[in-house]
């Protein structure tokens, strides 16, 4: 198992600005160490909630500590009941916040994107719109391992909410990948050629090439920050008015 270098940041839609309303995209991302796969999630609350930022937050961490345990516990493959038994989790945790609030689990709707890899073998566990894009180490190319799920209308999509059961799609993927990216629905019109059907490959080696350059181990702070800024940047908030989030990765 080689070493991961990553660098993820969140940014606030035009949109949400004007309105005055906050972020309501959540991630977590880690590495436990040198040699340790790669766990983040990313989650995007859904505007029509009214605690839809709450909601991805609660349910990223949640996820995440589910997932950091399990893989504390073995590296070995995670079964589906295991993944399924995160979402459970995650939606026990947002109705008990609902609950104390007077409030419904609807209340607090938002999407998910779960994703662990080691670099041969990579996992993706996703409810909702936004992707995740791998590049094979052999030959280089970028494929999209998870595409957006829209919903019967524009502009809708799942959420690990929805009753009586989300729609959760699991991805494997064992052969081995060089780079990883996963981002919210804000950048897919950025990253994905809808028409095509594949990943637009000159957005994803832009932004790789900083971090398939850096020489940190885990995360890469000055990156992170500097992710921050090309999020927020006047050329990306002139396509997309919504919230963003992106996670970029390569592993060694």
């Amino acid at each position: 198992m080689g070493a991961w270098t990553w660098a993820a940041a969140s940014c606030r839609g035009t949109s949400h600005a004007k309105s005055g309303e906050k972020r309501q995209d959540a991630f977590v991302c880690s590495t436990a160490g040198a040699r340790s796969p790669l766990i983040a999630v990313l989650c995007d609350g859904a505007g029509s909630a009214r605690m839809g930022g709450q909601g991805a937050a609660l349910i990223a961490r949640a996820v995440d500590t589910k997932a950091r345990e399990r893989c504390r516990a073995t590296l070995g493959a995670i079964p589906d009941d295991v993944v399924w038994s995160w979402v459970t989790e995650a939606r026990d945790r947002v109705a008990k916040a609902a609950a104390k609030r007077d409030l419904t689990r609807r209340d607090f709707a938002a999407t998910m994107i779960c994703v662990i890899s080691d670099g041969s073998e990579t996992l993706v566990a996703h409810i909702g719109d936004g992707a995740v894009v791998v590049r094979d180490r052999a030959d280089q190319l970028w494929h999209v391992l998870s595409w957006p799920s829209h919903g019967e209308y524009a502009s809708t999509t799942f959420f690990v909410t929805d009753e009586p059961a989300p729609k959760l799609v699991l991805q494997r993927r064992a052969s081995p990948i060089s780079a990883l990216v996963a981002f919210t629905d804000g950048l897919e019109r950025l990253a994905l050629d809808f028409a095509a059907g594949r990943a637009h490959a000159p957005f994803f080696q832009g932004i790789l090439g900083p971090v398939a350059a850096s020489e940190a181990v885990g995360r890469d702070q000055s990156l992170c920050a500097a992710l921050a800024r090309y999020l927020d940047s006047d050329a990306v908030n002139a396509r997309t008015d919504d919230d963003k989030t992106l996670l970029v990765a390569a592993h060694r």
